[in-house]
């Protein structure tokens, strides 16, 4: 293939590429479900109990559980509903898009036990002998009010009575004329006729008929009436079609996420991400110019290959996944950054642009590898102990780091390569941000000297007062987590949060006046938002479903809009806080072995350091401005770790491939000025990675949905943490470390019979 035959065979890719994209983007989009975050509803986390004493929750239990759930989903009408059994004994309920969640509350924990009693409550038969399906809503026959009729089988199974009327009949006998039949529902032992009848609201009771003319209740048909509406006449007969729960549901944990929030969440996110990834763009094209070009179009493949399989996969986006989406063209860009990185060092040495492109693909393979595998575990990590919404995000960054991988490793080189070989760039290092006068002369040996911005630094020769800097802010924060601890928020301690949006600026003294006005006492409110329309309100208490339903009810009247309202028990507090460790403990583990089978112990050990430290500055950033610290700041760690640890991976194996070229290390001196070297020349790709990865960090801080500003805040402090201890921690550890008693025995590497190992 010619010249032209490969120009053209990159724009008909591009054009190709850009037709499938403009084609079907808008398609593969509006078919991914947004999450709870994105679009308003509900979610619940169950713990399942036995109905019977000394019974076991058993998996049949378990499924027979969720498929009773989805029978009452139904009777909502909401879309794509997300019941999934978690551990041995737990359901989470994801209802996107739910409009009352006090009604989804309702509907979804009453077990719909029916048992038929006198006033003393001695139990005659249960809804076991109900006629399947047979509820329905109806019109009573003398007041034209909604009711709900159903049918009781003509003979009772299993009972001691065989009919209905055998059992009116014995309740006739008992009590005289002034007995009734009592239908309940979800009797408890305790319960009582007297004071659930005079209950304003129907309470447990649906129906309590008594004996007309004297005589026992003849046919098989039940009327309940006492119906204010005929929805909730309705809604009833739904229940009662499908059947009482298998188990009884205790609420551990619950979220509601208003409409309004929703939409504006989704709105202000996607205008984030969309402001950042332009940037890194022009960054890319401005730096790199035509591989940044190249760059710019395997992003946005990229991108769409995202969204298409999150798409195929049934995936549901939530706010912290399209952060993980925005945070993985970091990732990507960081690939692309690595190789012409390499490519312009090649250049610069003298090579072709043929040989320069295949030296800096080689090269940097190894690299992106590694450094993609350690940020993988950690989003595994992330997904095994996350819970539903940090599970998004890990599923993101898993699928957008493999993607990136593909993208920027063959689909990059493909499109330039295309160029390349047409020897169209031959002679035109501009185009590749090289300038004429940087290009040494190989014929003569000519060594490219490493620099940044015109200038080289000697990282090495100020390891200590680097050490002494890091120590002394690990001190700082170290102190301030000590004496002030950090604002946990209800994820850890348990309680209630309540997020109120109002159509105007809101001020603390508003805010708590309203809840005093119900008769609650916040322990903390806090105000967010562009013009502080919105009020974060904390109890130390786990609101009751009674006690949401009001609080609902009156902001909804007060500001036109429901508020969220979170809950998590102290039961899943203490497990989130233990998942939290051992995710970070799981984590760097993984890194661990990884690192010391690929490199060796000391550098693995090292970058365990250098992470370590990076997530210890997130913490103390949390300590000293008392910021919420909530689990999505957990996710803001790992990806941290993962970043970091990348970072520190790609200087090692720079240090790594020059000691090869070294072959023998003679003094502390000599090593020292490999890892000075080795420092300088990864200095613009680390630079260049970070500062990329900040402004889609930065973007989604700026302009991002208020739910993930502390998320956002967390990444920007730990990106450049991660690039500082890199430089200046990580490499100059092992440099200390490595470089002891070196003077007195020199190291040639032309002896070792394992290479790979980086050994001085």
């Amino acid at each position: 293939m010619g010249r032209k035959g490969r120009i053209t065979a990159f724009f008909l890719i591009v054009i190709i590429l850009g037709g499938i994209i403009g084609s079907t983007t808008n398609t593969i989009a509006k078919d991914i479900p947004l999450g709870l975050d994105l679009q308003g509803g509900f979610e619940l986390l169950y713990e399942v109990e036995p109905q019977q004493e000394g019974q076991e929750v058993t998996d049949r239990m378990l499924d027979a559980v969720v498929q009773s759930l989805y029978q009452r989903v139904d009777i909502l009408g909401v879309n794509e509903p997300r019941i999934n059994i978690e551990g041995n004994d737990r359901i989470r309920v994801q209802l996107a898009g739910v409009d009352n969640p006090d009604q989804a509350r309702e509907i979804l924990a009453t077990t719909a036990k029916l048992s038929f009693r006198d006033v003393n409550n001695e139990l005659y038969f249960d809804g076991s002998q109900i006629v399947p399906g047979s509820a329905q809503q109806d019109f009573h026959p003398d007041t034209n009010m909604p009711v709900v009729t159903f049918q009781l089988n003509s003979t009772f199974e299993n009972n001691e009575y065989e009919n209905l009327y055998d059992a009116s009949s014995s309740i006739l006998e008992k009590y005289g004329p002034d007995g009734r039949m009592v239908v309940w529902m979800d009797y408890e032992e305790g319960d009582t006729f007297d004071e659930e009848i005079n209950k304003s609201d129907q309470g447990k009771i649906l129906t309590a008929p008594g004996f007309k003319d004297g005589k026992p209740i003849a046919g098989s048909d039940i009327m309940i009436d006492g119906m204010e509406s005929i929805e909730e006449a309705k809604q009833l007969a739904d229940l009662l079609n499908a059947g009482s729960l298998p188990a009884d549901l205790n609420e551990i944990y619950s979220v509601s996420v208003g409409a309004q929030f929703g939409e504006q969440a989704l709105n202000k996110t996607v205008f984030a991400s969309i402001i950042g990834v332009l940037l890194i763009f022009l960054y890319m094209i401005a730096y790199y110019r035509f591989p940044g070009v190249i760059a710019s179009i395997t992003l946005t493949v990229y991108i769409f290959l995202i969204l298409l399989v999150f798409n195929m996969i049934n995936g549901v986006l939530t706010l912290p996944g399209i952060a993980a989406l925005v945070l993985g063209v970091g990732m990507a860009v960081d690939a692309n950054i690595i190789t012409y990185e390499r490519l312009k060092e090649e250049l610069k040495a003298g090579k072709s642009t043929l040989a320069a492109f295949n030296a800096g693909n080689k090269r940097s393979l190894a690299t992106i590898l590694d450094a993609n595998v350690t940020t993988l575990l950690a989003a595994i990590v992330l997904f095994v102990f996350g819970t539903s919404s940090v599970k998004g995000f890990a599923t993101m960054l898993i699928i957008s780091i493999i993607l990136s991988f593909i993208t920027a490793v063959f689909l990059s080189r493909l499109l330039l390569g295309l160029w390349i070989k047409s020897k169209f760039l031959n002679k035109r290092p501009k185009w590749f941000g090289v300038k004429p006068e940087e290009i040494q002369d190989i014929a003569k040996g000519e060594e490219v000297k490493p620099h940044f911005l015109g200038k080289t630094f000697d990282f090495v020769q100020h390891r200590k007062k680097f050490f002494i800097i890091s120590i002394a802010l690990v001190a700082i924060g170290a102190g301030f987590l000590l004496f002030r601890g950090l604002n946990l928020g209800i994820d850890f301690v348990s309680g209630s949060r309540v997020e109120v949006l109002a159509d105007q600026p809101l001020t603390t003294e508003q805010v708590e006046e309203q809840f005093n006005d119900l008769g609650y006492e916040p322990i903390q409110i806090v105000l967010a938002g562009d013009n502080s329309e919105i009020g974060t309100v904390r109890f130390d208490k786990v609101l009751q479903d009674d006690e949401i339903a009001e609080i609902n009810s009156h902001f909804n009247e007060v500001y036109g809009n429901e508020p969220n309202v979170s809950t998590v028990t102290p039961k899943v507090g203490r497990e989130l806080a233990m998942n939290a460790v051992q995710a970070v403990l799981y984590a760097s583990i993984g890194i661990i072995i990884y690192l010391a089978f690929r490199f060796e112990m000391f550098f693995a050990i090292t970058s365990i350091i250098a992470l370590l430290h990076d997530a210890f500055f997130i913490l103390a950033l949390f300590s000293i401005f008392q910021f919420e610290f909530s689990v999505v700041i957990i996710a803001a760690i790992l990806t941290i770790v993962g970043y970091s640890i990348n970072d520190t991976i790609v200087t090692f194996d720079r240090i790594r491939e020059n000691l090869r070229l070294e072959k023998r290390v003679k003094s502390f001196k000599h090593l020292a000025s490999v890892v000075n070297k080795s420092l300088m020349q990864t200095l613009a790709r680390s630079f260049n990675t970070v500062i990329t990865v900040v402004f889609a960090a930065l973007m989604l801080f700026i302009f991002g949905a208020q739910a993930i500003t502390y998320f956002s805040l967390a990444l920007i402090v730990g990106l450049i943490a991660g690039t500082y201890s890199s430089l200046f921690l990580a490499a100059q550890l092992w440099l200390v470390w490595r470089g002891k008693n070196i003077d007195q025995k020199p190291v040639d590497y032309r002896k070792k019979k394992k290479p790979e190992g980086p050994q001085v």
